[in-house]
C-alpha cells in the first residue's frame, strides 16, 4: 500500500479551505453508538486539511513476467493475500499521520469505524488541541490515559470546553454584588477557586464567593488606590498608587485559599515589594516570576521565591498594561506595544501608533500569537505576532469599532475577546471565524489568521447594554462575565442556565440522530430480506388513494358547476 498525502489547496475547493475552525467538533461529540451505524455516509467524505489517498497497485494490469509489480504486489497483500488498509500500518505512523489532522479532521475521522473511533478518541494530540487554547485545565486531574473511569479524556475535556464556550450566546442571568464604598478600579476571576478578587478607590480588597455571591473577606486598608490584581492558586497580589505590591500566599487548609483579613497568626504569610517610583497600574503572574507595570514607565519581573526583581524593562511613556506569555511579555505604554524577551530583557518588537490616543489595555491568546489591544479610540485590534515577524511591518489583521468612548480592559479566553469601556457597555467578540487551522508536527501549533482588507470592521458577535458609565475592568471564565466600574457595584453575567439549555438541546439532537439511524438500518435489512415486493404493494396502494383523492376533487368541481348553473 502507498500514501499520498496532499495538502489542502488540492485536495479541496477554496470555499472549504477557510471553515475548517467553525463546527469543528460537529461529529466529535457523537455517541459512539451512532457512530457505527453513520460509517456508510462518512466514508465519502475526505479530510478537509490532509487526504490520505489509498492507491491499490493489485488492480493496475500487470506484464507476464515482470517481477517487480509481482513483488510490488505481493508487499502490498496481507497474510491472507487481502490488500492492506490503513489501520495494518505500525501504531507508530497511524499517531503520526493522525497527529497531522486538526480537532475537526480528528473528529470526523473517528465517525468512520468502530476502530478509527477508538484510535481517534485516545489519540494524545486532543491534549495539544486543549492546551494550546486553554492551558492545561486548572483545579482539575490531567487524564491518566484510556482504562481510567475515573478521569476524563483529552477528548472530552476538549469537547466540554468547545461546547462550554458557545454558551456565552445563549440566555444568562446577572447579580450584583454591593460591598465597595467607592468606584471598583480592578477585578480578578480565579476559576480554580471559585473566587473573585476586587479592589478600587476605597483602598480595600474584597474576596468573593463566585457561586454564592457572597463576601468572605475582606482586607485591611492599604492606604491607596488598587488599580491592578492577579492572583493564581499559590499568591494574591495587588498594586494600587503608592507604588508597592501587596503580595499574600495561599496557607495550607484555609477555605479560601488566603487571608486577606489578617486573622492568621502566620505573618509570613503576607508580604510587600518595593521597587516602583509611581502607581502600579498592571500586574500579572507566571509559575516563577511577578510581572508589575507603572506610570514610571517600566515593567519590573519579580522573582516568586526569593521576592527581588530580576530585571527591569524601561519605556517612553506610562505603562497601561501587560500580558506574559511563553518566554515573552507584552506590554502596552502611551500609544504603543511592545513584546519583551523575558530572559534577556530585549526588545524584540514594537507596534507603533497602536491606537490614536493611550493603547489602555491589552490580551494575548494563550500561545502568544494572537495579541488584542484596546484604546483611547474606542477600537480594537488583533495583530499576528510571531518571532520571524518583521517589527516595522506588523498591522492589524482584524478590527472592531464596538464602542463610543476608551476601551480600559480586555479580557481572552478561546474564542471570546470580551471588552469594557467608558460607555457603560460590554462586547464579545468571537474570534473563531477569523481563525484558520494551521497544521503542524509540532506540540505546539501557531494559529493561522485570515488577513482582512485595511479598511475592514469587524462587527461584535454580542453587546450587553444598561448600565452606568466607565466600566473599568472585566474578566472571563467558568461561564461568567465580571465586570466592575465608578458605581462601585460588581456585576456577574451568569450564563450556567444557557448551558444547561444547550446540553438538554443535544441531548435531544442525539436521540433523534440515533433513532434515525436506527430506522435507516431497518430499512437496510429489510431491503436485504427481499422486502421489494411489499415496497411495491405499498407503491400501489399510495396510487391507489391518490387516485381516489383525484376522483373526490372532479366530483366535486362538478357539483360547483351544477350549482353556479
Amino acid at each position: 500500500m502507498a500514501l499520498e498525502c496532499r495538502g489542502i489547496e488540492e485536495s479541496l475547493p477554496e470555499k472549504f479551505a477557510a471553515s475548517t475552525w467553525d463546527e469543528e467538533v460537529l461529529w466529535a461529540g457523537v455517541p459512539s453508538q451512532v457512530l457505527c451505524v453513520s460509517s456508510k455516509p462518512m466514508c465519502s467524505k475526505k479530510p478537509y486539511s490532509k487526504s490520505i489517498t489509498r492507491k491499490s497497485v493489485s488492480s493496475v494490469p500487470l506484464k507476464k513476467g515482470d517481477s517487480k509489480s509481482e513483488r510490488t504486489t505481493a508487499d502490498e497483500a496481507g497474510p491472507n493475500g487481502q490488500p492492506l488498509s490503513f489501520t495494518d500500518l505500525p501504531a507508530t505512523v497511524v499517531s503520526e499521520i493522525l497527529r497531522c489532522l486538526d480537532a475537526k479532521d480528528l473528529g470526523i475521522m473517528s465517525c468512520v469505524s468502530t476502530l478509527l473511533n477508538s484510535l481517534a478518541s485516545d489519540h494524545y494530540g486532543w491534549k495539544d488541541f486543549y492546551c494550546d487554547r486553554w492551558g492545561p485545565p486548572r483545579g482539575l486531574n490531567p487524564p491518566a490515559g484510556p482504562g481510567f473511569p475515573n478521569h476524563k479524556s483529552w477528548k472530552e475535556l476538549f469537547v466540554e470546553r468547545v461546547f462550554r464556550s458557545k454558551s456565552f450566546m445563549g440566555r444568562y442571568s446577572m447579580e450584583d454584588l454591593h460591598g465597595h464604598t467607592e468606584a471598583v478600579r480592578a477585578v480578578f476571576l480565579l476559576q480554580s477557586a471559585k473566587l473573585i478578587f476586587t479592589g478600587g478607590y476605597d483602598a480595600v480588597i474584597r474576596m468573593w464567593d463566585m457561586e454564592e455571591g457572597l463576601s468572605v473577606a475582606v482586607s485591611r486598608p492599604l492606604g491607596c488606590t488598587i488599580r491592578a490584581i492577579t492572583a493564581d492558586s499559590e499568591l494574591l497580589v495587588a498594586g494600587g498608587t503608592d507604588a508597592f505590591l501587596q503580595c499574600w500566599r495561599a496557607i495550607e487548609g484555609h477555605p479560601h485559599l488566603f487571608d486577606i483579613a489578617g486573622v492568621s497568626v502566620n505573618h509570613n504569610c503576607n508580604f510587600r515589594l518595593w521597587g516602583h517610583e509611581g502607581p502600579v497600574t498592571c500586574l500579572a503572574l507566571d509559575s516563577t516570576r511577578i510581572y508589575s507595570g507603572s506610570w514610571d514607565m517600566s515593567v519590573r519581573i519579580w522573582d516568586r521565591t526569593h521576592s527581588k526583581c530580576l530585571r527591569t524593562l524601561r519605556h517612553g511613556d506610562w505603562v497601561w498594561s501587560l500580558v506574559p506569555r511563553g518566554g515573552t511579555v507584552a506590554s502596552t505604554a502611551g500609544r504603543d506595544a511592545y513584546i519583551w524577551d523575558i530572559d534577556t530583557g530585549c526588545l524584540m518588537t514594537v507596534i507603533h501608533n497602536a491606537h490614536e490616543g493611550n493603547a489602555y489595555s491589552l490580551t494575548r491568546s494563550h500561545l502568544g500569537d494572537l495579541l488584542f489591544t484596546g484604546g483611547e479610540d474606542g477600537m480594537i485590534h488583533m495583530y499576528q505576532v510571531s518571532h520571524d515577524c518583521d517589527a516595522e511591518d506588523i498591522k492589524p489583521v482584524a478590527t472592531w469599532i464596538p464602542h463610543t468612548g476608551p476601551v480600559h480592559s480586555l479580557a481572552f479566553e478561546f474564542p471570546w475577546v470580551v471588552s469594557s469601556s467608558s460607555d457603560g457597555r460590554i462586547a464579545l467578540i468571537n474570534v473563531r471565524k477569523l481563525l484558520k487551522s494551521g497544521q503542524s508536527c509540532t506540540s505546539s501549533q501557531q494559529s493561522q489568521v485570515r488577513h482582512s482588507t485595511p479598511d475592514a470592521v469587524e462587527p461584535p458577535q454580542r453587546m450587553l447594554h444598561g448600565f452606568g458609565c466607565n466600566l473599568f475592568s472585566v474578566d472571563i471564565g467558568a461561564d461568567r462575565i465580571i465586570c466592575g466600574g465608578e458605581e462601585g457595584i460588581i456585576r456577574i453575567w451568569n450564563f450556567s442556565q444557557a448551558l444547561e439549555v444547550a446540553k438538554r438541546a443535544q441531548a435531544l439532537r442525539s436521540v433523534r440522530l440515533e433513532n434515525r439511524m436506527r430506522r435507516r438500518k431497518a430499512q437496510i435489512e429489510m431491503c436485504s430480506n427481499g422486502a421489494c415486493a411489499d415496497q411495491c404493494s405499498v407503491a400501489a396502494r399510495r396510487n391507489q388513494l391518490n387516485g381516489e383523492r383525484s376522483g373526490v376533487w372532479h366530483s366535486k368541481r362538478g357539483m360547483s358547476g351544477k350549482l353556479k348553473a
